[in-house]
């Protein structure tokens, strides 16, 4: 049973490789035809989006960081902090030109190719963390903290998109930071950029879970 839990977390982390070496072979191939490197700000953020899922990665695999209550409060918020840049990519689209140019329909399958890259790297990350939430409290706890992480998430996307924070500045300036949402807290699109995103990721979440668990229950079967 580990042997075959191995095997296919090997593979799904080849595919993984293999999804975002394909987006870099379109960025380089847009970079080498236009003699530009406008999109290159895509490679950026997907590395940062992949910070969420390196961090509950490297949880699960040493588990005296989660057994302690200490550093895995710590590892949870780090997690926290960085977990909005996996979906924040999908809001890369603003960038697109719609000049009508056959170059634009590239640009778009390279825009998607990274946003569906991040989005797949957060929802894994917050099927990792509801796991190890769930081992070490209980299933209530883990999809009410999900459920909020989610949210959560869909507010840091205002704060990166439109009030340009990165999830470094709440170290680095955590008063302009408070100050920007206590005079934007009441704005109503900051309440449906939040509920939009956040509700979005926590559907996308609940499928991926109810897709993984069923796979669990039809190997069991075959079994």
């Amino acid at each position: 049973m580990k042997t075959l839990f191995l095997e296919g977390k090997t593979k799904l982390h080849i595919n993984l490789i293999l999804s975002i070496s394909f987006g870099l072979l379109l960025l380089l191939l847009r970079i080498k035809v236009t003699d530009s490197i406008m999109y290159i700000f895509l490679v950026w953020n997907l590395f940062l989006a992949v910070i969420p899922y390196i961090i509950t990665q490297t949880i699960k695999r040493y588990t005296w960081l989660h057994a302690n209550n200490i550093t895995s409060y710590i590892g949870f918020m780090a997690w926290l902090l960085f977990l909005p840049n996996s979906p924040y990519i999908i809001t890369d689209i603003i960038h697109l030109s719609n000049d009508g140019s056959s170059i634009a329909w590239f640009d778009m399958i390279l825009v998607f190719v990274f946003a569906l890259n991040g989005l797949i790297l957060g929802l894994l990350s917050l099927t990792d963390m509801y796991w190890l939430i769930h081992f070490k409290y209980s299933k209530k706890v883990a999809q009410n903290t999900i459920f909020k992480a989610c949210l959560l998430s869909g507010y840091g996307i205002f704060l990166g998109r439109f009030l340009r924070f990165n999830s470094w500045d709440i170290v680095t300036k955590p008063l302009n930071i408070i100050y920007q949402i206590r005079d934007t807290i009441y704005q109503p699109k900051v309440w449906f950029i939040t509920f939009a995103f956040g509700g979005f990721l926590w559907i996308l979440f609940l499928l991926l879970k109810s897709i993984l668990e069923l796979k669990e229950r039809a190997h069991i079967n075959l079994n």
